[in-house]
């Protein structure tokens, strides 16, 4: 991708899955990746060992790898990972908003308050926390920069079994919109990917158990589970300069899950 290499990419939640994939695919075209996690400092290394055994996609790749702990809930922690990162590699261009949390409750009532309130912190407050402090910093020194916020296909479609989750990444869409209105006259750009079902970690309870994972796949029109590099790729595309003129939209990633997969049936 043109006008990746060279720029200094933070990447929330990346120790695992999707945060992965994108860590691996930006140091690929040859970016400086900021690796940040939360918990399993053991997770982020594997992340960065995976960065560094990658087959570069452009002419001398020099990108180098940064490990930051932090939770992006907290504002002191959100601003220790730009200052690191700037500290490492004198900018940031391109914030990924990855760090998510996903918990289902399938009973009669909805969520507990606590589980309601720390799915929110991290999908929501994490996301506007982050945002802003990339906000500050491109328009500190005056120069564009990128955000991509990984949200999901449950941007639009409704899911009974996690309000909280639904109800972050709709907020979530909307955020994407009003920050690339708010500051495209800086030359930022705000997009965001909607992922449907993708073999990660936070899947791997139903897609180990066969009839769960056939009926998963049963709803997506391409009949199969994606891969974190296919979100990555749109990632890069995204936060490339061949989509320059981009900005305000979520682009989902779902194998057709969100295109009434169910009108095939009537």
């Amino acid at each position: 991708m043109q006008g990746l290499k060279g720029k200094t990419v933070v990447i929330t939640g990346a120790s695992t899955g999707i945060g992965r994939g994108i860590a691996v695919r930006f140091w690929q075209e040859g970016a400086n990746v900021v690796i940040n996690y939360h918990r399993h400092p053991q997770e982020a290394e594997e992340t960065q060992r995976q960065c560094l055994a990658a087959k570069c996609l452009v002419h001398g790749c020099e990108g180098k790898t940064l490990l930051v702990q932090g939770d992006v809930s907290k504002e002191d922690d959100v601003k220790a990972l730009f200052e690191k990162s700037i500290d490492a590699f004198g900018t940031v261009d391109v914030l990924v908003n990855n760090a998510g949390i996903l918990k289902e409750f399938t009973d009669e009532m909805m969520s507990p308050v606590e589980d309601y309130d720390r799915i929110m912190a991290v999908n929501l407050r994490g996301f506007y926390l982050c945002s802003d402090a990339a906000v500050r910093h491109f328009t500190g020194q005056a120069k564009p920069g990128v955000i991509l916020n990984i949200s999901s296909v449950h941007e639009t479609m409704p899911y009974p079994n996690c309000i909280p989750y639904a109800l972050s990444k709709a907020a979530m869409g909307n955020l994407t919109k009003t920050l690339a209105l708010k500051y495209a006259s800086k030359g930022i750009r705000v997009n965001g990917i909607g992922p449907g079902a993708i073999d990660t970690p936070i899947n791997e309870g139903w897609m180990a158990i066969p009839e769960e994972r056939q009926k998963v796949e049963s709803y997506i029109p391409l009949g199969r589970i994606g891969k974190p590099e296919e979100i990555a790729s749109l990632a890069a595309f995204l936060a490339s300069d061949e989509a320059s003129y981009i900005t305000g939209q979520t682009y989902y990633a779902d194998g057709g899950m969100s295109v009434y997969p169910e009108m095939l049936k009537m």
